[in-house]
């Protein structure tokens, strides 16, 4: 029997807005767990955007996305939060009542929660990877072609191609070079959209001989039982040849897609999840929705927003989680129980 995991709040998604919930719930006494369908913490700014440059933090002229991510994770340490990583929400089932919200989630990982407040904090959605046109990928899929990284020692003494030119073809190339028999990266030309300190990581492995970089494009694969052993590669000089692989990883970049929350019964608009402004709650008492994910007259796509939202959504989900206990609300400045939580009284 699947072990069901009880928590206060559950937050979907785990990028900026999300950390940020965790922080507001925390002061509340409010114990969230959360869970992302990436491998990481971080959502669109990790995964996207991570050296890029971001100018409407309050308090700070200008911050990467990486670099955000970093921050709320130092400021929500006190609450101790639990992550899960990998899992899409699959179904969602009300199990309360409208006073007294109790939901049972469940993720395709097999994962079952019960929660009192759900909070979407999924961006637009939840991430699927852009695939490339090549014919028959599908057969090689999570046996020989993968889009992430789940256990790095799959790739032990394996001939890896990897594909793309951002930061996640780098970092991986990078990281799997030491453990791989040999790490090939290939792109379509010899320039790169990743860090500058990761790419010029890349070129002093090629120049020392420990992996290789091609320049070209794949246009087919070659196997069997879904089995890789080589990928049919077009060069930039017009010339077709085949590489020997046997594990491949293509980074083509992410696309966002509502995903099963299209079906937890939200009134959607455009694919968009409508909340109130007074607590951004959605038509399904105990289900928020915040971030990119909501809409409302006046929506302003920006984390700014996102973390006021956050900030509103908590005080209502406390009211179901301590339905007996009256809130005051207090600066963190001038509460000495908060300074507590926080370990800085």
């Amino acid at each position: 029997m699947t072990e069901i995991i009880k928590t206060d709040a559950l937050i979907v998604g785990a990028g900026p807005v999300g950390l940020f919930a965790v922080f507001e719930l925390g002061l509340l006494d409010i114990k969230a767990h959360v869970l992302d369908i990436l491998p990481k913490i971080g959502g669109q700014c990790s995964e996207l955007y991570p050296e890029k440059p971001i100018y409407d933090i309050p308090g700070f002229p200008t911050i990467t996305g990486q670099g955000l991510v970093d921050n709320l994770m130092k400021q929500i340490e006190p609450f101790h939060p639990t992550f899960h990583f990998n899992e899409q929400v699959e179904q969602l089932e009300s199990i309360g009542t409208p006073a007294a919200p109790l939901f049972r989630v469940r993720t395709n990982g097999d994962l079952t929660f019960e929660a009192k407040t759900v909070i979407i904090a999924a961006g637009g959605g939840s991430f699927q990877p852009k695939k490339p046109p090549v014919p028959g990928i599908e057969a090689y899929e999570n046996i020989s072609v993968f889009y992430a990284v789940r256990k790095m020692e799959s790739f032990r003494g394996k001939r890896v191609l990897i594909v793309g030119g951002g930061d996640s073809a780098l970092d991986w190339s990078l990281n799997l070079a030491p453990i791989a028999e040999r790490v090939i990266l290939m792109h379509r030309r010899d320039e790169f959209r990743a860090a500058p300190h990761s790419v010029n990581a890349m070129r002093e492995l090629v120049a020392a001989g420990k992996m290789d970089l091609t320049l070209g494009q794949m246009t087919g694969l070659k196997g069997e039982g879904g089995e890789l052993s080589a990928v049919t590669v077009k060069a930039n000089d017009g010339s077709i040849y085949d590489f020997e692989c046997n594990r491949m990883m293509p980074f083509f970049g992410l696309t966002m897609k509502l995903g099963p929350i299209a079906d937890w019964g939200l009134n959607l608009h455009e694919n968009l999840v409508p909340v109130d402004t007074e607590k951004f709650e959605t038509n399904v008492p105990g289900v928020f929705a915040i971030g990119d994910i909501n809409t409302y007259p006046g929506k302003l796509k920006l984390i700014l927003s996102g973390f006021h939202e956050a900030a509103l959504a908590a005080q209502k989900a406390n009211r179901y989680v301590f339905p007996d206990k009256k809130v005051v609300f207090q600066y963190t400045t001038s509460s000495s129980s908060l300074q507590k939580k926080l370990g800085v009284g």
